[in-house]
């Protein structure tokens, strides 16, 4: 079975994401990767919930 990709054209990791979200907001890769989980890979509400864990902690 193919791994399905998640990231921009011609990645297969959700390493992307994780990295940026964590370099952009400040949060864990563990709340990175638990966010990714929640809602997926939408940019917009992966940034919203990033942010309101930091302000929030």
């Amino acid at each position: 079975m193919a791994k399905e990709e998640h990231g921009p054209p011609g990645r297969t990791d959700d390493g992307y994401f994780i990295r940026r979200l964590v370099d952009e907001t400040g949060i864990t890769e563990e709340q990175a990767r638990n966010l990714i989980a929640l809602l997926g890979y939408e940019w917009t509400s992966l940034l919203r919930e990033a942010h309101i864990l930091v302000s929030a902690g």
